[in-house]
């Protein structure tokens, strides 16, 4: 019997893929837990239909994403922190506190999405890289003076 997946399920398929199951399978377990439904014409037109809403949506997500990835990386921001000897920071520049800066000039970003490769723990210039979304990335620098 030919069922489309609603759900992934493990060992058979993930959402969207239409397979071949036993009828007691899809009839005891599957369409219960409406993890599945039948594969008729009307289901995979559905389907079909479905998948072309979400490309679009997908397409629509990577330009906007591209679109911000572009103005964030024109953009330079400066963090001023107390310093000491050797112009060594009492504490370290996190990723909230470059966040709260994004969010100051204009851009949502958590800040899971900011990747610091070393601890900024000294004065000085750094180029931060953020993960807007999934291959869209933006670089952009960071100015730490003394306050």
């Amino acid at each position: 019997m030919k069922v489309i997946l609603s759900e992934s399920v493990d060992k058979l398929g993930k959402i969207g893929d239409v397979v071949n199951v036993a009828p007691g399978y899809a009839r005891n377990y599957l369409f219960p837990k409406k993890l599945a439904v039948s594969a008729t014409d009307t289901n995979i037109q559905s389907l079909k239909k479905k998948a072309e809403k979400e490309k679009k949506k997908e397409e629509q997500n990577v330009q906007d994403a591209k679109d911000i990835a572009a103005k964030l990386s024109e953009v330079s921001c400066t963090i001023s922190m107390e310093a000491g000897e050797e112009d060594k920071l009492f504490g370290s520049v996190t990723t909230a506190d470059i966040a709260k800066l994004l969010k100051d000039e204009g851009f949502e970003i958590d800040k899971k999405q900011i990747e610091i490769d070393i601890p900024i723990k000294k004065l000085g210039v750094y180029n931060i890289v953020v993960n807007i979304y999934r291959d869209a990335k933006a670089t952009f620098k960071l100015w730490v003076v003394k306050k």
